[in-house]
């Protein structure tokens, strides 16, 4: 007999849900006779499958060591087991993230470049792994939640740009930073450097189209018909420049929707790519600050995050807070070099 205790972070689910989780390799028609002849029991009781789990409840599986084993696809595992070395790997081998704020259910991290947010093929290692693996360091016991809880990160940057990466710890968590995204009710702050001499603050929008083949996007000013699978869609950013000269600013760019290489895309659709930005940039530029400042990809940071006023539950803890990263010393260096004085 196996008993499991729910926690916070199985809570508020179905039986049946939280059951297809535990028990992954188990179909439909056996669960549902398990708790049919009382094989599963939910608090000493017989379960119907759809009631809401509470924190605190118990489930009781009679099954002996082998059925177990073969549903859940592998008997219960130690830490340092295969199924958990890529979190401890990760967190060993990724160099330089740093830990922006943490509570009990939020983790925001600084990403350097040259990290993923999250694995692009199934051998990668990517900031996902790396907070689990943080979390396992600190917390050995929580091993024995991740078949049915993960702590992950929310919202993503491509490789090559640095800053703000949003995580949640617990369930709760989780579910308010994606509201918040959704929503987008947290405000996003980039800082960059783009060609060219952008002396006014502006909000500019457009429609994005996305060739998958090529993994690159193109901004339209109204919506059009296109021949890839992904429609157009609608984006909107806002920037405000910091410091100028006659061929180069930084900005500090507000990402009011966010999709992929929005900001990249939609300033060099108005004539100001970023500089260093070998997709969508200008290749003179960038051989320039290829040779002066051996910069090999774009200049982009994810800067700052605000979060909106939350009076009570899980999000008060962040209710009103603005985070900011420190820019790369590779970046500041860049902007030092190129800016005198700011506006």
């Amino acid at each position: 007999m196996q008993s499991v205790k729910i926690g916070a972070n199985q809570a508020g689910q179905r039986l049946d849900k939280f059951l297809h989780k535990y028990l992954p390799q188990a179909g439909n028609g056996f669960l549902y006779k398990m708790l049919r002849k009382k094989n599963i029991t939910l608090n000493g009781k017989k379960a119907e499958g759809g009631e809401i789990l509470l924190a605190g409840d118990e489930l009781c599986l009679f099954f002996s060591d082998e059925t177990f084993a073969k549903f859940t696809g592998s008997s219960p595992l130690p830490l340092e087991a295969e199924a958990f070395k890529e979190y401890k790997t990760a967190y060993e081998k990724l160099q330089g993230i740093s830990i922006l704020y943490e509570d009990k259910d939020f983790l925001i991290l600084n990403k350097p470049v040259g990290i993923l947010s999250q694995k692009a093929a199934p051998h990668d290692l990517s900031l996902n792994e790396w907070l689990v693996g943080y979390l396992l360091s600190k917390a050995p016991a929580l091993a024995q939640e991740l078949s049915t809880f993960r702590p992950a990160v929310c919202n993503r940057l491509d490789r090559n740009t640095s800053g703000i990466v949003l995580g949640g710890k617990s369930l709760a968590g989780l579910q308010y930073i994606n509201k918040c995204l959704k929503e987008r009710t947290v405000h996003k702050f980039y800082r960059t450097i783009c060609a060219g001499a952008l002396q006014e603050a502006a909000s500019i929008e457009g429609y994005l189209m996305k060739d998958p083949q090529e993994n690159k996007v193109a901004v339209s000013s109204h919506r059009k018909d296109v021949p890839f699978e992904e429609k157009p869609v609608f984006i909107h950013t806002a920037y405000v420049p910091i410091a100028v000269t006659a061929s180069y600013t930084l900005l500090e760019v507000e990402l009011i929707t966010g999709k992929s290489h929005q900001i990249r895309a939609h300033l060099a659709s108005i004539g100001h790519p970023l500089v260093g930005d070998v997709k969508y940039g200008q290749a003179s530029v960038n051989r320039d600050f290829r040779r002066q400042y051996g910069l090999t990809h774009q200049l982009l940071h994810a800067y700052r995050v605000t979060f909106p006023k939350c009076s009570s539950g899980v999000g008060s803890s962040l209710s009103d807070r603005t985070i900011t990263a420190p820019c790369p010393a590779s970046f500041s260096k860049l902007e030092s070099g190129l800016f005198r004085k700011k506006i």
